[in-house]
């Protein structure tokens, strides 16, 4: 089961992102009416290689299933290159999900 929709493509000399990912987000008010633990994701980051190319802290303003869309410079990417998106929320659990970059010649 796929935790995120990740869509990368390079136009002229600038990387364009968009990732969905699937989480619930449960904030602490919203946890406290259901009588669960609260969860939502607490960090973002994507990478091609070793380069970072977004990075965030979150907390539980983000929406459920929140959809993140970033840009980068595109200098030094290559074909075959892959946009890796890793995410962890509250509860410690950890995502890693990759796609290959469209428009790289």
């Amino acid at each position: 089961m796929a935790n995120m929709k990740i869509k990368a493509k390079v136009k002229g000399d600038t990387l364009k992102c968009k990732v969905q990912m699937k989480h619930d987000m449960i904030t602490y008010n919203v946890a406290k009416k259901k009588g669960v633990d609260a969860n939502f994701i607490t960090y973002v980051t994507g990478k091609v290689g070793d380069r970072i190319v977004f990075e965030a802290s979150t907390s539980q303003f983000l929406s459920k299933n929140p959809l993140v869309k970033f840009e980068a410079p595109a200098t030094g990417l290559k074909k075959g290159d892959k946009l890796e998106m890793y995410w962890k929320d509250l509860s410690g659990k950890e995502v890693t999900e990759s796609k290959k970059i469209k428009g790289l010649k």
